[in-house]
């Protein structure tokens, strides 16, 4: 059976790094749970890739992780013609997956505490649903901003909802079980809606 959805995991980073990218990093092995976990629920029904980036900062106007980003939108999209896709990105990875869903390729972005203090949601285009988690308790990306990109997409018609976990703190390894559900039943809706 040919796969009906897409999804790209995309960790996250710091704000200026050209230290190299490691797949053994925090960053993208608090990452894997979430790939591995939609993998074995939906199997056949998606195809997983967890990107990994040449390095591991943004780096201002660089960057730098986009062009990973980009080129693993494409692999998804020339292994799966037509298929849509959804972007799944914590703290830079969030980041990340605003940008992408500029792309009406992508149909679902789910940010887990993502980095949008530069409003990236305004990237996100109006026919992408968006479900955007935050901990009140974390103290490396913001909350509140996060709750008013959400806002801000709301009006402008987005199907978009937030997720406030309290005391949840920025590297989600608390309330595992509502950052790990968030991503099932997010892709599973998904998935529903394509019937």
């Amino acid at each position: 059976m040919a796969p009906r959805l897409g999804i790209l995991v995309l960790p996250g980073g710091t704000d200026f790094s050209y230290k190299p990218f490691s797949p053994w990093q925090d960053s993208a092995l608090r990452m894997y749970p979430f790939t591995w976990s939609l993998r074995a629920r939906f199997r056949g029904q998606v195809d997983v890739e967890q990107v990994r980036y040449r390095v591991y900062g943004w780096n201002g106007g660089q960057a730098s992780p986009m062009w990973h980003a980009k080129a693993a939108l494409e692999r998804m999209a020339k292994r799966n013609p037509g298929i849509p896709i959804v972007v799944i990105g914590h703290s830079m990875g969030g980041r990340v997956a605003a940008q992408l869903a500029s792309d009406r390729r992508v149909i679902g972005v789910l940010g887990l505490a993502p980095w949008w203090q530069f409003a990236d949601w305004r990237e996100i285009h109006g026919g992408a649903r968006v479900l955007a988690l935050h901990g009140t308790a974390d103290n490396v990306t913001l909350a509140k901003r996060t709750a008013k990109g959400i806002d801000e997409l709301r009006a402008r018609g987005v199907d978009a909802r937030y997720v406030e976990i309290p005391g949840g703190k920025h590297p989600m390894l608390d309330h595992v079980g509502t950052w790990q559900g968030s991503a099932i039943d997010f892709v599973g809706g998904l998935l529903r809606d394509l019937r």
